[in-house]
C-alpha cells in the first residue's frame, strides 16, 4: 500500500518572529508528507530558530523574575507540587527550575533502574486523580512504566488553564558552579519569591542542593546525614517532615533525608506524590498568613 501523501502551499515570510506584516517579497512554498521517499519541510533559516527559542527564553525569564512560587528540582515530588498548587490556587505565578537537560528526576527509571513505579496507600489516590493506570497489589500498587506517571504529571502541570501562570524555567547557576573556575565573571540569573520549594533530591551531584547551601551560608550547622535504606521508616518521615525548614523555604521528598537524617526510602514513589502535595499545602498556609507585596513578604495579614 502507498503511504499517504498530503501537500500544502503556504507563504514564506523572511523573519516571522519579528515583523508583523508579510515581506514584500514573500514566496511560495510547498510541503508533502510522502513516506515513499519525497519528504518535504517548509524551508527556514537558522536565524529564525534562534530568534523562535530566544525570543520566547528571555520573556520567561523576564515574566520570572518575580514570582510566587519558585520550585527547585523537577522530580516526582516537584512536578506532584507543582500540579496540586496550580490546581489549588491558578493565581499563582509558579516557576519550576530543573537543573537536568529535562524534567522527571529518577521517577521516569521507576527503582532499581527498571521501568516499574511501586506507590504505597494510599498515594495511589494521586495516580487515580492523573488518570494514571495501575495494577493493584493489595498495600501497594504497580504503575507498569513509571514514565507514564512522569508525562502525564508534567503534561497535566504545564496544560493547566491558568493563563500560562506554570512555567519551567532553566537559570544558569548549574553551569556557573561547574565552571567557575575556567572564567573570570559568570553571574547567576536571579528569580526572587516569598516562597522556595527545594525538591532536589538526595545527595548526588546536584542533589540537596538547598539543604548544602543552609551549611554553607551558615543558615543549618551541618546535614542530617541520609541514614541506610528502611522504606517503612523513611516513606512517612519524608511525609510528615515535609514543612518549612527555614523561612521562605519549605524542603519535599529526598532531599528531607539529608537535612533531617532520615531513612533512604529506595525504590518507591508514593510518599514522594504525597510529600509533593503537602508542600503545596505549606506554600497554600504562608499565602494565606502573610501579606506579599511585589514578591516580598511585609508581615502577617491583618
Amino acid at each position: 500500500m502507498t503511504p499517504p501523501v498530503a501537500t500544502t502551499t503556504s507563504l514564506l515570510n523572511d523573519s516571522p518572529v519579528m515583523l508583523k506584516k508579510p515581506l514584500a517579497n514573500d514566496v511560495q512554498y510547498e510541503t508533502k508528507e510522502d513516506y515513499a521517499g519525497d519528504y518535504k519541510f517548509a524551508p527556514i533559516k537558522e536565524a529564525q530558530v534562534s530568534r523562535a527559542m530566544t525570543k520566547r527564553y528571555f520573556e520567561d525569564m523576564y515574566d520570572r523574575a518575580v514570582s510566587d512560587v519558585v520550585i527547585v528540582g523537577a522530580g516526582s515530588a516537584g512536578l506532584s507540587c507543582a500540579y496540586h498548587l496550580a490546581k489549588s490556587s491558578p493565581n499563582l505565578k509558579i516557576t519550576i527550575i530543573e537543573a537536568g537537560v529535562a524534567p522527571g528526576g529518577g521517577a521516569w527509571l521507576g527503582g532499581q533502574l527498571m521501568t516499574a513505579m511501586v506507590v504505597r496507600k494510599p498515594a495511589d489516590r494521586f495516580l487515580t486523580e492523573l488518570g494514571v493506570p495501575f495494577e493493584d497489589e493489595g498495600p501497594y500498587v504497580v504503575v507498569r512504566h513509571a514514565a507514564m506517571f512522569t508525562s502525564t504529571v508534567l503534561s497535566k502541570v504545564l496544560a493547566f488553564p491558568n493563563d500560562g501562570r506554570v512555567a519551567g524555567v532553566v537559570t544558569n547557576y548549574t553551569l556557573v558552579a561547574l565552571n567557575h573556575h575556567t572564567q573570570s565573571c559568570m553571574d547567576p540569573q536571579v528569580i526572587t519569591a516569598p516562597v522556595i520549594i527545594s525538591a532536589t533530591g538526595h545527595d548526588g551531584p546536584m542533589g540537596a542542593f538547598c539543604a548544602k547551601r543552609l551549611v554553607s551560608t551558615g543558615l543549618l550547622k551541618e546535614l542530617g546525614d541520609m541514614r541506610c535504606l528502611d522504606m517503612n521508616r523513611s516513606e512517612p518521615a519524608i511525609v510528615n517532615g515535609t514543612r518549612e525548614v527555614h523561612p521562605g523555604l519549605i524542603m519535599t521528598g529526598m532531599e528531607l533525608s539529608e537535612h533531617d537524617g532520615a531513612n533512604r526510602m529506595g525504590p518507591t514513589f508514593g510518599a514522594m506524590m504525597a510529600s509533593g502535595i503537602k508542600a503545596a499545602h505549606e506554600a497554600l498556609r504562608i499565602f494565606r498568613e502573610f501579606e506579599i507585596v511585589e514578591g516580598e513578604v511585609v508581615g502577617p495579614k491583618k
